[in-house]
């Protein structure tokens, strides 16, 4: 019976190296390290923009409590509304018909 580890979602050493075996059959020991850094890279700009979007979210939540943004949480002026309605013009074909 083989040990768990944790975060591994119950996959034990010998299902690892399966894995890894089945990989290197697949892609070919060329392409894995550029796949492990294509992978780092998605990773690393996935985390630079979640902290972002994080940061974003606590100076909006600052600009609140300091009375600088409506309560709504409106950030951007509302769309003009306007009550003209223009009818969607025809388009000629592009082709002729014989």
């Amino acid at each position: 019976m083989s040990v768990a580890a944790p975060g591994f979602a119950g996959l034990g050493v010998p299902e690892l190296i399966i894995i890894v075996l089945v990989l290197l059959l697949l892609f070919g020991g060329k392409k894995l390290p550029e796949m492990a850094r294509g992978t780092g890279r998605a990773l690393r700009i996935f985390k630079a923009e979640t902290k972002g979007l994080m940061d974003e979210d606590d100076e909006t939540t600052a600009a609140k409590a300091r009375g600088e943004l409506p309560a709504g949480g409106a950030t951007a002026a509302p769309p003009p509304t306007s009550t003209d309605y223009t009818a969607p013009q025809s388009v000629p074909p592009t082709h002729t018909e014989k």
